[in-house]
């Protein structure tokens, strides 16, 4: 394991910790509102600051973009992508869906990626090119090869109600093409989980670009397929995203483009 991969691992892991110990006080931490079904808590920006001090340590000269504190221009070509608390809300209702998500762009390549799950202390990990793994053993997507016999993972677009008329439409014409639907609230872990086979895909519109990095890294590694909805590259930027194995990736797509006159690239 590369030593800056291992750098990751620790700032998730202490991160993860901070997030686990306030679980026991989740009625003495501070809720703010950022925007419409957007929140943050103390924890967030607590966890946030472990990870970023921790890559710090290591690796003073990265640029650092991260969910509470925005870019932090650094002097390398290299940027950490971090959400410290994937599943907010999840975290403040006490429902145990959420993680740690950590990615390293370089000269605009995804090069690493941690997602780490503390409530069942799965960790994630992937290095271009050196496949990807769970708690270290070596994790593929799936190799169903029909949409019908599928379980998929989704999430709403709260956040922008511009998306809601194109987001239903998707939802009901899948509805009766796979075996269900799953909505668990974290997009970091969704897309852990189609890398290491318990999801045979996943779409989403209108993420942000933390929500996402390390879980695409993931499944490029495990053998799965990530573009945007209408099969185009532009998913960091746009947030929108399609990840699957290779035959229901393809699959999906064409419901997708089958279903929306104009598919959000």
């Amino acid at each position: 394991m590369q030593p800056i991969l291992k750098t990751a691992i620790t700032a998730a892991r202490r991160a993860g910790s901070v997030i686990t110990q306030a679980m026991d006080r989740q009625d003495h931490f501070q809720v703010q509102q950022k925007g419409y079904n957007d929140f943050v808590t103390e924890v967030d920006k607590k966890a946030e600051k472990v990870i970023i001090d921790t890559l710090r340590q290591s690796y003073p000269d990265y640029s650092i973009l991260a969910e509470e504190t925005g870019m932090q221009e650094g002097v390398q070509d290299c940027c950490w992508i971090i959400d410290p608390l994937d599943g907010t809300t999840n975290f403040i209702h006490g429902y145990p869906q959420f993680g740690v998500s950590i990615a390293l762009q370089c000269r605009g390549k995804l090069e690493h990626a941690v997602i780490y799950d503390p409530m069942r202390q799965e960790l994630f990990t992937a290095s271009r090119g050196e496949g990807a793994q769970l708690n270290n053993r070596r994790m593929r997507v799936t190799q169903e090869r029909r949409l019908g016999n599928s379980l998929l993972g989704t999430g709403f677009p709260f956040r922008n109600a511009r998306w809601v008329d194109d987001y239903v439409t998707t939802f009901k014409n899948f509805i009766p093409r796979c075996v269900g639907i799953r909505r668990a609230g974290s997009a970091a872990l969704d897309l852990a989980h189609v890398a290491s086979g318990r999801f045979d895909g996943f779409w989403e519109f209108d993420l942000s670009t933390w929500d996402i990095a390390a879980g695409v890294l993931l499944v490029q590694e495990a053998g799965g397929i990530v573009t945007d909805l209408a099969g185009g590259n532009n998913y960091l930027e746009s947030g929108h995203i399609l990840a699957a194995n290779p035959r229901i990736h393809q699959q999906m797509l064409a419901q997708i483009s089958d279903c929306l006159e104009t598919p959000p690239k």
